[in-house]
């Protein structure tokens, strides 16, 4: 199992998200449990191009500090929603002998959705902890019918194992 940590950002990591600190303690519960269990965490970075907040060089597109990789853990930098459209992420992902990926990260509606659906596409089974991806409201739908479209209904027995923060952090430990 590899633990991918997508898009968590200065530029939208904040507390205009669904249900913001729940968010990031959840995720937090979960990188800090895959690296107490050897599972490698990775980290994606998405960048919009040099005319966007969100590009290399901008504090936006940092990692957002509560959040922060530790030395020596993988950083990778994306410019499409799926984090597969690093060709350098996708190609270290396949020479590996892991088959599960557990994502955590921003937005659901955007690059989580994107993100855990390439994976399915690529044969991995994907794993979704509640209350680690989160999003804001858009004109159609508020954050938090948007999060449970997504994490209750989309993705799981379709494209992934959304299961309780426990629950994901118990796989880690078997």
């Amino acid at each position: 199992m590899k633990l991918l940590v997508i898009d968590i950002q200065k530029g939208i990591a904040n507390d205009g998200l669904f249900n913001y600190n729940n968010f990031i303690n959840d995720t937090n519960k979960v990188i800090n449990a895959a690296r107490e269990n050897n599972i490698e965490v990775i980290y994606v970075q998405h960048d919009d191009g040099p005319k966007s907040n969100c590009s290399i060089g901008n504090e936006e597109f940092d990692i957002a500090t509560q959040v922060a990789p530790k030395a020596g853990e993988k950083i990778y930098v994306k410019n499409i929603n799926s984090c597969f459209g690093n060709q350098d992420l996708t190609e270290y992902l396949s020479n590996s002998d892991e088959d599960t990926l557990m994502i955590v990260g921003l937005l659901t509606n955007f690059c989580i959705d994107a993100s855990v659906k390439s994976a399915y596409e690529r044969g991995y089974q994907v794993i979704i902890p509640q209350g680690t991806n989160s999003t804001f409201e858009n004109e159609y739908m508020t954050a938090e019918a948007t999060y449970k479209y997504y994490n209750e209904m989309m993705w799981p027995n379709r494209f992934a194992n959304c299961l309780s923060v426990d629950e994901a952090i118990q796989l880690m430990q078997e």
